[in-house]
């Protein structure tokens, strides 16, 4: 299954997503966020596949069809694990949006004390 991380500013809410990319079973990784987000690292990058940079201070409904069209071809599974752990309402709601009007399956992924679950 394919990751979908939103990467919003504020890194202590990166943690969630690094923990994800180093603990998950991923085939791939879309991580997906502004300028800012450009600085996030994790110590192992295994198959980041793609960093997506999108323009969050545009309208909800401009910003949902930024990231399908920048999302276009990128999803090759029926469904994907997402993580909006980091993020504001506006960005969950645009990207989830996004997802569904593909239309693709979404599963959220969450890292707890027992390891990467879906929601």
């Amino acid at each position: 299954m394919e990751l979908i991380a939103l990467l919003s500013t504020g890194e202590g809410t990166w943690a969630q997503v690094s923990g994800l990319i180093k603990f998950g079973e991923w085939e791939k990784i879309i991580l997906i966020g502004n300028d800012f987000a450009k600085k996030f690292t994790v110590e192992e990058k295994k198959n980041i596949t793609e960093f997506i940079q999108i323009d969050t201070s545009k309208r909800i409904k401009e910003l949902r069809d930024e990231i399908s069209e920048k999302l276009q071809g990128k999803i090759s599974g029926l469904e994907v694990g997402l993580s909006i752990a980091s993020g504001d309402g506006k960005e969950h709601m645009a990207l989830i949006s996004a997802l569904i009007n593909f239309p693709v399956g979404i599963r959220f992924a969450a890292l707890t004390k027992e390891g990467v679950i879906d929601l």
